[in-house]
């Protein structure tokens, strides 16, 4: 997930308060400030401050500076960045060796001369290391290069605002990136049918919902039916956009960087996926889980020549998508329909994709 920081500097504190509360209320989870100011900004809200001091949450130091620093505050439990600034291939060195030292979490670059090069560079060579790589901005246009370099991307930026604008724009730059496209694909359906009662599951999120969207349930972890907020007006009850009615309490829910859940271990503050019928992907927070006993459905449909099932409440307002990206009420489904499912040959550890034989019916 990409992710963003803010630089606040300058001599003005009110100027810098402004930039701190933007930061806030944009979801920017870190600021960069100078020590003195610590306390100012902790008192405006909760966020993180980064800076060169172990009162900090996340602290830097600089490239020249004494790496026991930087050990002592691992020791107390910060995390921990570098600061690099880009001179020359001597720097990009050094960054390479710092980030192989297990008590960085971040190596934050700056390019002087160069900007592009060295960050292509440093994420090839640091690929599969544990360590964040952070690129010092001047813009929003800077920034979205940045986490497109080499596909992959740096995993973060440190923007230096000009304006508070920028602050939102980056924010929106932020959840632009972070979206997620699901490959969905076409099921037929060969069997719905009423299976008495049990527990099933309204997930109420912290976010509206749109006609096309839900979240992708399944009984099996191979197979996530693409489940429809209830966001259709009906003359039965008051439509609900934050909500989908996601079936039964066993079932598995997709969750964002392809983790799943049972539906029953959900709770206010988790996140989810809301996906639409192109496969476009957002996450959202569950504000509300509403587990009660209700008439039950199964589902059965066929995909190339695999069984996948979903177990839904049996009512009017629950729908499965079409072929065609509509709606259809489970009580409307019939053989024969085809509905949007997504299909995963992976099985599932602890809600992880794995690579291993099992045998779901």
């Amino acid at each position: 997930m990409k992710f963003g920081w803010i630089k606040i500097d300058g001599d003005d504190w009110e100027e810098k308060k402004e930039k701190v509360k933007m930061a806030l209320e944009s979801s920017i989870p870190v600021v960069v400030a100078d020590p003195e100011d610590i306390e100012k900004i902790k008192e405006l809200g909760n966020i993180k401050v980064a800076s060169h001091s172990l009162d900090a949450d996340i602290v830097i130091i600089n490239k020249n500076d004494d790496i026991n620093f930087l050990k002592k505050a691992k020791e107390l439990g910060k995390e921990t960045a570098v600061f690099i600034p880009i001179e020359g291939k001597e720097d990009e060195e050094l960054a390479s060796e710092i980030a192989r030292f297990g008590f960085v979490d971040n190596i934050i670059l700056k390019g002087e001369d160069w900007k592009i090069i060295p960050l292509e560079n440093l994420i090839a060579d640091l690929f599969n290391r544990d360590v964040k790589i952070i690129a010092c901005v001047d813009d929003v246009k800077e920034a979205k290069t940045a986490y497109e370099i080499l596909e992959k991307g740096t995993d973060g930026v440190v923007l230096s605002p000009k304006s508070l604008e920028d602050i939102k724009e980056l924010s929106k730059l932020i959840d632009e990136m972070n979206k997620e496209k699901i490959k969905l694909d076409t099921a037929v359906i060969k069997r719905v049918e009423p299976i008495g009662s049990g527990d099933r599951v309204c997930i109420d999120t912290c976010s509206l919902m749109s006609i096309g969207e839900g979240m992708l349930v399944g009984s099996y972890s191979r197979g996530f039916f693409l489940v429809h907020s209830e966001t259709v007006e009906n003359p039965y009850v008051e439509t609900r956009p934050f909500r989908v009615n996601a079936g039964a309490v066993h079932s598995y829910i997709l969750c964002p960087g392809n983790k799943t859940k049972y539906l029953s271990e959900l709770k206010a503050g988790d996140k989810v996926l809301i996906v639409d019928k192109d496969g476009n992907a957002r996450e959202a927070i569950v504000g509300r889980v509403k587990i009660e006993r209700r008439p039950l459905m199964l589902v059965e449909a066929e995909y190339k020549g695999d069984i996948v099932r979903v177990i839904l409440q049996n009512a009017e307002t629950i729908r499965l998508v079409g072929k065609d990206g509509n709606p259809i009420s489970i009580v409307d489904l019939k053989p024969g329909d085809e509905v949007l499912i997504k299909y995963d040959e992976s099985a599932r550890h602890f809600g992880m994709a794995i690579k291993e034989k099992i045998i779901e019916k």
